[in-house]
């Protein structure tokens, strides 16, 4: 019997880490007959968890959604995480996720072994988070984008760009990434014939999904992160601006910045970056401590005179 137990949450724990699984391959993970996998299984289904099966060739088991949340399998690796994630969740992020996180972060902590619990709240303790003022995500969005891209199926969606145009999009999704606040989708715009990076904040899913699709190769050497920080850089931001810096390009990267620098001569380089606000772009750049020439945008170079008159003005008694 315990022999038997054991075997059952191992095939759980399986069923929960990958969407499909057929017979033959649990069989070999768990060193048992395919029988013996067909009646874990039915076991499974009267405790309560939604085992789907299909027949044939191209068949096998998938853990689905029921009625009620059964218990979940967690190692201790997985519920330090979930725990510490909630935690971030509480914080905000996500909208209307605060108070939930917290009563869900509530019952695991209950539930979590001493040497789990104390982890956790190490790690709560001394950490600090500093909320961003970055527009909110609902969650069902989220998850929509996800369930698409896991299950590969185009999703369609309004848009709302830079200038407050909006239009329809047919995306293959490929991932969602987190960046200092807010939420970005990468995808194959099959419209476009070309990879896109989407504000999550800005879309608005339509369901149901569309068709499957067969996943492309992220351009990039597949590093989503390093394509989402080049999109972001380029081309999601109302303006973008191109300004010299009088300093070595090695003083401006030491910076603790995520900086676009190019180096010009020893003396001086170029910094490209993005923004929504000409305004804040120019206080920012200000914040750099070294002088500067705005090459481009016009509107960037007339805000810098104007803030330059202001800060003349306010010393002009002295």
């Amino acid at each position: 019997m315990l022999e038997t137990s054991a075997r059952l949450l191992k095939l759980l724990s399986l069923l929960q880490a990958h969407r499909d699984w057929s017979g033959p391959e649990l069989s070999t993970r768990l060193g048992v007959s395919t029988r013996t996998i067909r009646n874990d299984v039915e076991r499974l289904r009267s405790l309560g968890y939604p085992v789907h099966a299909t027949p044939g060739v191209a068949g096998g088991y998938r853990l689905g959604a029921g009625a009620a949340l059964p218990p979940l399998l967690l190692d201790d690796e997985e519920a330090v995480a979930v725990a510490v994630g909630l935690g971030r969740a509480a914080g905000g992020g996500v909208e209307g996720i605060e108070e939930t996180s917290v009563r869900a972060l509530a019952k695991l902590e209950q539930v979590l072994p001493s040497r789990l619990r104390r982890r956790v709240n190490a790690l709560n303790t001394y950490t600090v988070q500093i909320p961003g003022n970055a527009p909110s995500v609902a969650p069902e969005v989220l998850t929509t984008i996800a369930n698409a891209a896991r299950d590969h199926e185009r999703l369609r969606f309004d848009y709302t760009g830079h200038g407050g145009e909006v239009s329809v999009r047919d995306v293959e999704p490929h991932r969602l990434v987190h960046r200092h606040g807010r939420w970005y989708l990468v995808g194959y715009d099959a419209e476009r014939r070309d990879w896109r990076t989407f504000r999550v904040d800005r879309m608005r899913p339509r369901t149901p999904s569309g068709p499957r699709f067969t996943p492309r190769e992220l351009p990039a050497d597949g590093d989503v992160a390093a394509y989402v920080e080049k999109g972001v850089n380029t081309a999601m931001w109302r303006y973008r601006a191109t300004v010299l810096l009088h300093a070595p390009a090695e003083r401006m990267r030491a910076l603790p910045l995520d900086l676009e620098i190019e180096a010009v001569d020893d003396t001086t380089c170029l910094l490209r970056l993005g923004g929504d606000d000409v305004n804040g772009m120019a206080v920012w750049i200000g914040f750099l401590g070294v002088d500067f020439e705005v090459l481009d945008p016009p509107e960037l170079a007339e805000h810098v005179l104007t803030l330059s008159e202001r800060y003349r003005r306010a010393v002009s008694g002295r």
